[in-house]
């Protein structure tokens, strides 16, 4: 796969590092409007009941004194702290992983994250990045956009990955899940469900995936 051009996320679903990992180089898109329902601000875990959605809270045009017309950047949103979303989440991972194979081997590592203030929806994602990056033992490369182009020539276009509830041209091979007993495999989870389970197989476990050639 050649240059491909993503969006950082929040971890980012297993779709997103499966063109992370099989990508020569990897651009992200930095100058992007913010657009709701998407892996920008939420991921997909397997608990008790199933599949559980992680949202991260995000402060209000109107609470930071911008009018409620036009966009706002991806780059500018803000997260809003004064809900304790990070606990929570973190109570979640314990609840849903703390039984996973190696869900304590990580755990160090993710503390931090949870707990240490974030301004920016941005800053956050690529920290969470960089950390899954850590976990998969590979390097953590990649270039910034520098204007926003619709239609780009010279990547391959993968910012679709993205959309949490459109992505339905992705189905991975089942790996073992906690939970499974539950409901069977759930697909494309975020990436922390994959490394939670499967450990330093993961890079391998994404190598061998293959995306097709429509997202929509």
């Amino acid at each position: 796969m050649k240059s491909v051009l993503l969006h950082p996320s929040y971890f980012g679903p297993v779709s997103q590092w499966v063109a992370y990992v099989n990508a020569e180089k990897v651009l992200f898109e930095n100058e992007d409007n913010y657009q709701k329902q998407t892996y920008r601000n939420r991921m997909y875990i397997y608990d008790a009941n199933g599949k559980l959605t992680l949202n991260i809270p995000i402060r209000h045009s109107s609470s930071l004194g911008l009018s409620h017309k036009g966009h706002q950047k991806y780059k500018d949103i803000q997260i809003e702290n004064d809900f304790e979303w990070q606990k929570q989440h973190w109570r979640a991972f314990k609840a849903s992983y703390q039984t996973s194979p190696f869900f304590e081997f990580y755990e160090d590592e993710l503390y931090p994250i949870y707990h240490k203030e974030f301004k920016y929806l941005l800053d956050l994602n690529y920290q969470c990045m960089e950390f899954v990056a850590d976990c998969l033992q590979i390097d953590f490369n990649f270039e910034k956009s520098d204007e926003f182009i619709l239609k780009p020539k010279d990547q391959t276009d993968l910012r679709s990955l993205i959309n949490a509830k459109s992505n339905k041209g992705f189905s991975n091979t089942p790996y073992t899940q906690v939970f499974e007993s539950k409901e069977g495999f759930l697909p494309n989870l975020s990436i922390l469900d994959l490394i939670f389970n499967e450990g330093n197989t993961a890079l391998t476990y994404l190598q061998s995936q293959e995306l097709k050639p429509n997202f929509g």
